[in-house]
C-alpha cells in the first residue's frame, strides 16, 4: 500500500516527508557550517582592551586556518582554556613554536622580563591589557589544538562592524 492508494491523506503524508526532509538538510547544512568552517563568537571583559572592548561584541569565528596551521603570530585566536577546560577565551597569539619569546612576567614591574622558547605543537598568547590578562604568562604555552576559532569579521556593535585583522 503506497501513498497513491491514500488520497488526501497520502498527499499530506508525502508532503510532511518532505518538509522535514528539507528541515533535517537544512540542520545539517548549520551543524557542518558551525562545526568546521565559521561560526559566531560573543567576547567581553578586560583582557583584550583596546583592542576589543569590555561591553559582549560579536564576531565571526573561522575554523579552517586552525584546522590547517594556517594562523599566524598577531592573530586573535579563541582557544579552549587550559585551566577551564568548558570556558573559551580570546587572546591575540604571541609566538608559534621554536620562537623565542620575551614578556613581562609582572605588569607592576616593567623590567623585570622573562624568555622562554615556545615548545614543539603550542603556542604562546597573551591578552592586550597587560594587567588585566590570564594568559600564557601565568599558565605557559598551550597546545595548538586548544585552539578553536581565528576571528575575523566583527558583527556587533555596528559602529565596529566589517573586517577584524590584526591590530
Amino acid at each position: 500500500m503506497g501513498f497513491r492508494n491514500l488520497g488526501l491523506l497520502g498527499s499530506f503524508a508525502k508532503e510532511g516527508l518532505e518538509k522535514a526532509f528539507s528541515l533535517g538538510k537544512f540542520f545539517c547544512f548549520l551543524h557542518v557550517t558551525d562545526t568546521y568552517l565559521v561560526t559566531f563568537v560573543v567576547t567581553s571583559g578586560p583582557s583584550m582592551l583596546p583592542t576589543i572592548d569590555l561591553i559582549p561584541t560579536m564576531f565571526l569565528g573561522e575554523r579552517i586556518s586552525t584546522r590547517f596551521g594556517k594562523v599566524t603570530r598577531g592573530d586573535i585566536v579563541i582557544i579552549r582554556s587550559p585551566q577551564n577546560p568548558r570556558k573559551l577565551i580570546a587572546k591575540r597569539l604571541a609566538g608559534m613554536e621554536d620562537d623565542t619569546v620575551t614578556y613581562i612576567s609582572n605588569p607592576d614591574e616593567p623590567d623585570k622580563q622573562e624568555t622562554i622558547v615556545v615548545p614543539k605543537g603550542h603556542v604562546w598568547i597573551q591578552g592586550d591589557n597587560a594587567y588585566k590578562s590570564n594568559d600564557s604568562r601565568n599558565f605557559g604555552a598551550v597546545p595548538y589544538g586548544l585552539i578553536q576559532h581565528r576571528l575575523f569579521w566583527r558583527v556587533w556593535p555596528i559602529k565596529g562592524f566589517g573586517p577584524f585583522w590584526k591590530h
